[in-house]
């Protein structure tokens, strides 16, 4: 009982984004301290930890063979439980400067909705055998929302629309809790493998996930530009085996993308139309905001307002949403608001 209560006066609680592609940890008092690839390089013969971060995401597609890298969270959910553990642990040491803390951190992480008791009990377990002295989970759309600004304490409707690496989650948020949510395992991710197929179909031109990704940074778009862009693209020849550089367009890449964009916004019209009705009215004034790394796509804002006819604005820090939510979260905690899924 003393060390709990030491523990909870001097110990770095923190709030953690662990999410599919990315992991950022939030320091009570300090803000966000550090954001990363979710990605882990292990040697396959001894298990042991290589690169984590930054590291190990340039090694993606570039290992020898007895080095892996790879991503252990998938859907915004545990893959591979072991390799999170290492992942969270690495993460706590590099915020406590790689020294091993006897105080160990209460920790508040953000989970997709859709999540079960028994993935929800894996991110637990995971934390704690990391070195977390207690994990508290709060949904991503609520964790989000209150990191986009949104006040989910009013009677009145917030609506959030955050799309990650894994999932897309979509929500109706007033007086506290979450009146609709939805939640598809279709997000930036699923983006990004349709231009690798969209290259390795139409063009014969097989590429990587680093380089797909560079693509839907800088010419991937969702509605139709004033002015389209061009990028080169280098590849490896499917048929001939040797590598090639071509040119395409923003408009060809608003073509590769177009299914699971199109998934994206009929999620968004599903809630909409599942929302009681005072709330679907307060909407129609107060509009969506938009987060996540998705919500970077060029033209999703208009996509979206287009096809639902209500306001949609982006947040100003939408990469940062949820990380920033859980640190609401450490907040509330203390003044005892409870937000969480346990």
């Amino acid at each position: 009982m003393i060390l709990d209560y030491l523990g909870g006066l001097f110990s770095n609680d923190m709030g953690m984004d662990l999410g599919t592609a990315n992991c950022l940890i939030y320091v009570k008092d300090k803000g966000i301290v550090l954001s990363e690839p979710s990605v882990v390089a292990l040697d396959k013969d001894t298990g042991e930890v290589k690169a984590v971060g930054k590291e190990a995401k340039k090694m993606l597609g570039r290992t020898p063979a007895n080095i892996v890298a790879e991503r252990p969270m998938k859907n915004g959910v545990i893959a591979s439980f072991g390799v999170t553990q290492k992942m969270i642990r690495y993460f706590i040491r590099s915020v406590h400067n790689n020294r091993k803390s006897l105080l160990r951190p209460r920790i508040v992480i953000g989970i997709p909705s859709s999540t079960t008791e028994v993935q929800r009990r894996a991110v637990e377990d995971a934390a704690k055998q990391a070195g977390a002295r207690e994990v508290i989970l709060i949904e991503e759309p609520m964790a989000s929302a209150m990191g986009a600004g949104l006040d989910i304490t009013e009677p009145h409707a917030n609506m959030i629309v955050d799309i990650g690496g894994g999932t897309t989650e979509v929500a109706v948020i007033s007086l506290g809790g979450m009146v609709v949510a939805n939640s598809i395992d279709i997000a930036g991710d699923e983006i990004t493998d349709c231009i690798v197929q969209y290259f390795r179909k139409k063009y014969n031109l097989i590429i990587g996930e680093t380089t797909a990704e560079d693509v839907k940074i800088n010419i991937g778009s969702v509605f139709p530009l004033e002015e389209e862009m061009t990028m080169e693209v280098k590849g490896r020849d499917q048929t001939q085996g040797l590598p090639r550089t071509m040119t395409v367009t923003s408009d060809e890449i608003r073509q590769a993308v177009l299914e699971p964009v199109r998934s994206i916004v009929d999620l968004v019209k599903r809630t909409l139309e599942e929302t009681p009705p005072e709330l679907a009215a307060d909407l129609v004034d107060r509009g969506l905001v938009v987060a996540g790394g998705g919500s970077l796509l060029r033209g999703i804002t208009d996509l979206i307002h287009n096809e639902t006819d209500i306001p949609v604005r982006r947040a100003a820090d939408p990469l940062r949403c949820v990380a920033l939510g859980t640190g609401k979260c450490l907040e509330f905690l203390a003044e005892g608001k409870d937000f969480f899924v346990d």
